[in-house]
């Protein structure tokens, strides 16, 4: 009888795991066939796009690397300062808003309820707005501009998970602190916010990921000097055809950071976002 049960249950797991296994490679389809790509021939490419790469050659990432005249190494540092601009932006002002508003009432509830509804509202809603803005005050095409846009865009987020991280933290710790004397600055920096580091690093990773991957305003307040990845690697698409193979070697080298990025900090991530989902 235990042999049966133990043998089914080995099966259940197999099946599973081929399961989760198809499941993986079909979401990650566009990601292998650009890989496949990258390390292809024009001439294959042209004749056969599907087909694996017959002459490997590494032509494709030096072209994206710089040497067809593209500044994609530009466009990389630019995604990066972005990107780090962008989640300091965010925690700076995220954790001071979200510890005012669950400990100390400023706002009420309606408060994270109009941020969270930011959220909601699709983004090209705001992209008009920010480009007369930006037009108006000077920071089109500039990573400082970026930085506010994509700060806009991922606070609310932010906002709600660092609230919910809060509603999941013993507040005596912080009323035995205030008895002593500490202030309600000294209670967020030395007490609270060190307590609420796997919600710190989720948002952070969640910021990084989501301004890394943002297309739409970067396509509408930047041209050349502050041109992310992502808008860059629509540069290999020429007036004489569309570089396939640049394009999606480009497209690699930028989705690397944020992979690895994400892989390194899953742990935390993931005790990040579970924070606050018992109580919250």
């Amino acid at each position: 009888m235990s042999t049966s049960f133990t043998s089914g249950r080995r099966l259940r797991r197999l099946v599973m795991t081929a399961v989760v296994a198809l499941i993986a490679v079909v979401i990650n389809l566009p990601l292998l066939n650009a890989l496949n790509v990258s390390f292809k021939t024009d001439g294959e490419i042209a004749t056969s796009p599907l087909a694996p790469a017959g002459h490997p050659t590494l032509e494709h990432f030096a072209n994206a690397l710089g040497a067809a005249g593209y500044d994609f190494p530009a466009f990389f540092a630019n995604s990066t300062m972005i990107a780090c601009g962008t989640v300091v932006l965010v925690l700076l002002v995220a954790v001071p808003s979200s510890y005012a508003v669950v400990r100390l009432g400023w706002g009420g509830r309606w408060v994270l309820s109009g941020v969270a509804a930011l959220r909601l509202l699709p983004a090209i809603f705001f992209a008009v707005p920010f480009y007369l803005l930006f037009s108006f005050v000077g920071l089109l095409d500039t990573v400082a501009g970026l930085m506010l846009v994509n700060t806009f865009l991922n606070l609310p987020l932010a906002m709600v998970l660092l609230a919910a991280g809060l509603r999941d933290l013993p507040v005596q710790v912080e009323e035995a602190a205030a008895v002593d004397g500490a202030s309600d600055y000294r209670i967020l920096t030395s007490i609270v916010t060190p307590m609420l580091a796997p919600s710190l690093v989720a948002v952070s990773v969640l910021t990084f990921l989501f301004t890394w991957a943002d297309y739409l305003f970067a396509v509408v307040v930047s041209t050349t000097r502050a041109t992310p990845v992502t808008v860059g690697a629509a540069n290999f698409v020429t007036s004489y055809g569309i570089r396939w193979g640049d394009v999606s070697a480009a497209t690699l080298l930028s989705a690397l950071v944020p992979i690895v990025f994400a892989v390194a900090a899953q742990r935390y991530l993931v005790s990040g976002l579970s924070m606050g989902a018992v109580k919250g």
